[in-house]
C-alpha cells in the first residue's frame, strides 16, 4: 500500500492515478475528504488529515510500502517559511513513528543551499531533516522550474499584452511539467531501488529563457510579437499581492528568484537520460496554457 500526499495537486494527483493504474493499493491524504472523493471512485483509499498534524500523519502512513510527501504550497501564509519547518517536522515524525521504510520527496533544485533561495530553504531543511532518519530510505527528487509558473502570465498578456515578471529575460532555467515530476516519482514508487538519502535532479526536457517562452506563446495564442519584460521586485511583490498573495510569500518567490538570476541556485546535474523529461514546453502551451488563455478546462 502506497500513501500519498498532496493527491489533488498536479504531481501528486499524477503519481496515485498511476499506482491506481497499476493496481496498488493506494491511500491519498489531504485536508478535505470532499476533494479526495474523486480518488475513492478510482479505488483508493481517503484520508483526512492536516500535514502538520503528527499523529494524524502516522495513522496515514502505518502499513505503508513507501509514501510521496510533499510541502504543498499556501499563497496566502503570513509566515511560509515557519510553516515549511512544521510540516516537514510532522511528516518526518509520522515517518520515524509508522516505521516507513521508503519516501519519494518533491524537492527542488537549488536545495543544495541552506538560505537565500525563498521556499526552496524550506525543502533543503527537508531533505536534512528526513536524512537524519537513519531506516529511512530517501529520494528527493530536485525538480526544475515548473512549466505551470508561466500561467499566471495570462492574465498580465490579457491586460498588458506582454510577459513580465522577475526572472531575467535572458536566462536559460530547467523548465519541467509537473505531470513528469509525478511520472518520476510513480516510477520511484513502484521500483523501489534507491538506498539510503539520494538526490536526483528532474530538469525538463531543455531549458528556456523567458524571451524564448514568450516567441513559443506567442505563437501558439496567435501575438507573434509578444515579448517579456523584466521587473523591479518592489513592483512583482505589489502585483502578488494584489492578486491574493501574502507579502510575506511574494518577497519570499521574489528571493528565489534574485537566487536563480545570480546564478547562486541552479541545476548542479548535467542534463543526461536521467535526468531529462518528455513534456516539450510546446507541447505544454498547446494542452495548458492555450486552453487557459481561452478560458477552458486544462488536462492539468
Amino acid at each position: 500500500m502506497y500513501v500519498v500526499l498532496g493527491a489533488t495537486g498536479n504531481s501528486g494527483k499524477i503519481v496515485a492515478e498511476t499506482l491506481l493504474d497499476r493496481d496498488h493499493q493506494v491511500r491519498v491524504v489531504g485536508r478535505s475528504k470532499k476533494r479526495l472523493e474523486g480518488f475513492a471512485v478510482l479505488g483508493a483509499e481517503t484520508f483526512e488529515a492536516d500535514i502538520a498534524d503528527a499523529a494524524a500523519l502516522t495513522k496515514a502512513f502505518t502499513g505503508a510500502r513507501a509514501v510521496y510527501a510533499l510541502l504543498p504550497p499556501d499563497l496566502a501564509s503570513t509566515d511560509y517559511r515557519a510553516q515549511q519547518d512544521r510540516r516537514t517536522n510532522s511528516i518526518a515524525s509520522a515517518l520515524e513513528t509508522a516505521g516507513v521504510t521508503h519516501v519519494v520527496v518533491l524537492s527542488s533544485v537549488g536545495a543544495d543551499k541552506p538560505d537565500k533561495t525563498g521556499p526552496v530553504a524550506g525543502l533543503h531543511v527537508m531533505e536534512k531533516r528526513l536524512s537524519q532518519i537513519s531506516k529511512l530510505n530517501a529520494l528527493f527528487l530536485r525538480a526544475g522550474y515548473f512549466m505551470e509558473n508561466t500561467l499566471p502570465q495570462v492574465g498580465i498578456i490579457k491586460s498588458f499584452g506582454m510577459m513580465a515578471g522577475p526572472i531575467r529575460a535572458d536566462l536559460a532555467v530547467p523548465m519541467i511539467a509537473t505531470r513528469d515530476i509525478g511520472t518520476a516519482a510513480a516510477d520511484a514508487l513502484l521500483k523501489l531501488e534507491f538506498t539510503g538519502h539520494q538526490t536526483r535532479e528532474l530538469l525538463g526536457h531543455k531549458d528556456l529563457t523567458y524571451s524564448q517562452v514568450a516567441k513559443i506563446i506567442g505563437a501558439a495564442i496567435g501575438i507573434p510579437n509578444l515579448s517579456y519584460v523584466q521587473l523591479p521586485a518592489d513592483q512583482v511583490i505589489q502585483a502578488m499581492t494584489q492578486m491574493g498573495m501574502s507579502k510575506n510569500m511574494a518577497a519570499l518567490i521574489c528571493e528565489m528568484t534574485d537566487a536563480l538570476n545570480s546564478g547562486y541556485m541552479r541545476a548542479l546535474e548535467p542534463r543526461s537520460a536521467a535526468n531529462k523529461t518528455a513534456t516539450l514546453f510546446e507541447e505544454f502551451v498547446h494542452e495548458v496554457f492555450v486552453p487557459a488563455y481561452k478560458g477552458q478546462a486544462t488536462t492539468a
